[in-house]
């Protein structure tokens, strides 16, 4: 009977502190409460999109004639699925694209996993991007030849994104130590490279290597189109990571590689086991928001020709048999760069935490 009472008097107490509390954060101030309504306003604003997007939304697969309704057509996305995600590439060959897809995952997936660090992952990266590209291009083991001209769709986009990462963090730590290095003609030439990228737009470099450069190249000398896409946006990467590089390698103390210098340990094992590692657990998140940057990034070379799951999704949506698609396709694109983008960005918390938690 005590504990009955009890119980009942409690009840009343803790509802209205719970009440009294939920006001304090929503309205305790103006801004709190400002920000609260613009909130509502905001979630109100929104259900008409979700009623077109997912209530009055055709999902059946079938012709175009079922999407004449008021919601959004994801119809469209099933019958143009294998255009979007792998542009011109020939419908026969498209394993082979398909195969590259999950090869790139995979690696990724292994990558993210600290004991295959090092030398093993390089050589996983190497021997995988050789199989990528024998896969893609064909013309061995009895497959047929691709042209890089018909390479599309996403496995383009990850390629472009995942080798101009890869090919430009070590240009970026390169240009890094040049530009804090004592000797000035390394300082000037690391300067002059990164302020050069720096001071240019992408979509300007684009077009320098795309258009541009196979002028100044010898008539015989010919660079794939490709090829040159992939040099511009290493180069834009490389500028951009060598800066947050130099951010990491200024928040370290000399004393350490005054330290290595007095024991006698070389200058580049100096650099790979003490400086490098301690300046890229200091600039985690720099380091993923340049990542994120590049994904993004690669989405402006439709500007220069090459067919990236961003021109596929454009192409698709030009058939007049389906009434006005484009946004559905549109949507379904900016759906696969969000999914990207949210994966690097919790990959890097989760980094961090383990950082913080080594060094506590």
């Amino acid at each position: 009977m005590t504990n009955n009472r009890t119980n009942a008097t409690a009840q009343p107490s803790t509802s209205p502190s719970m009440v009294s509390r939920g006001v304090r954060i929503f309205f305790g101030s103006w801004l709190s409460a400002l920000l609260t309504l613009l909130s509502v306003a905001i979630i109100l604003a929104l259900i008409p999109a979700f009623r077109w997007a997912v209530l009055d939304a055709q999902w059946q697969a079938g012709p175009p004639e079922l999407c004449h309704g008021a919601g959004a057509c994801w119809s469209f996305i099933h019958a143009k699925l294998r255009l979007i995600l792998f542009g011109l590439y020939p419908p026969e060959a498209q394993w082979r694209a398909f195969t590259v897809i999950v090869l790139i995952i995979a690696l990724v997936l292994a990558t993210l996993w600290p004991r295959l660090w090092g030398l093993r992952i390089i050589g996983l990266w190497a021997v995988g991007l050789a199989v990528m590209l024998v896969l893609m291009q064909g013309g061995v083991f009895g497959m047929s030849y691709v042209p890089t001209s018909k390479w599309g769709g996403l496995p383009i986009t990850l390629l472009l994104a995942v080798l101009s990462l890869g090919l430009g963090f070590p240009i970026a730590v390169v240009l890094a130590l040049g530009r804090r290095s004592k000797l000035p003609v390394a300082r000037a030439v690391s300067i002059l490279m990164i302020e050069l990228v720096r001071g240019l737009p992408l979509v300007g470099l684009l077009f320098v290597a795309a258009i541009l450069l196979p002028l100044f190249l010898p008539p015989d000398w010919t660079i794939d189109k490709l090829g040159r896409t992939l040099a511009a946006l290493t180069i834009f990467a490389a500028a951009y990571l060598a800066e947050v590089i130099r951010g990491g390698l200024q928040g370290l103390s000399g004393g350490q590689v005054e330290a290595a210098q007095a024991l006698g340990i070389p200058y580049w094992k100096t650099v790979w086991h003490i400086v490098l590692p301690q300046a890229i657990q200091k600039v985690i998140p720099p380091l993923t928001n340049t990542a994120i940057v590049m994904v993004k990034n690669t989405s402006l070379v439709l500007i220069v020709g090459v067919f990236d799951i961003l021109s596929a999704a454009r192409s698709a949506a030009t058939d007049p048999a389906w009434p006005a698609p484009s946004t559905e396709a549109y949507l379904f694109v900016a759906a696969i760069y969000f999914i990207i983008c949210t994966a690097i960005g919790w990959y890097s918390q989760h980094l961090e935490a383990g950082v913080k938690a080594r060094s506590h």
